[in-house]
């Protein structure tokens, strides 16, 4: 399993990024370990906001690709809905992408 997640910043900015163990990459970020990501350690991690399960690497980066193209306040939509944009099932087929 994979898994693409978006975490909030303390400056209210929002990461996304993928894992294979996102306990493991969660701590990472949040106790800002020397595999953190740049940006997190900048910018500081504060809360995970939502996390997406898929079977492969190939379908969370496709996932994570697409939501870093959106614009901030298409990011707070799909975090306070929980839903992926429906306009997207030409791109990426949504229906793979379980929300846990």
């Amino acid at each position: 399993m994979y898994y693409t997640y978006m975490l909030r910043c303390e400056d209210n900015s929002i990461y996304t990024g993928i894992a294979s163990d996102i306990d493991r990459r969660i701590k990472e970020h949040f106790e800002k370990d020397k595999k953190c990501a740049k940006y997190t350690k900048r910018h500081l991690a504060k809360k995970l906001e939502a996390v997406w399960e898929s079977e492969d690497r190939i379908s969370a980066s496709k996932l994570e690709y697409y939501i870093k193209k959106l614009r901030k306040q298409q990011k707070e939509e799909i975090i306070k809905l929980h839903l992926l944009p429906s306009n997207w099932f030409e791109k990426i087929d949504v229906e793979k992408y379980k929300y846990i």
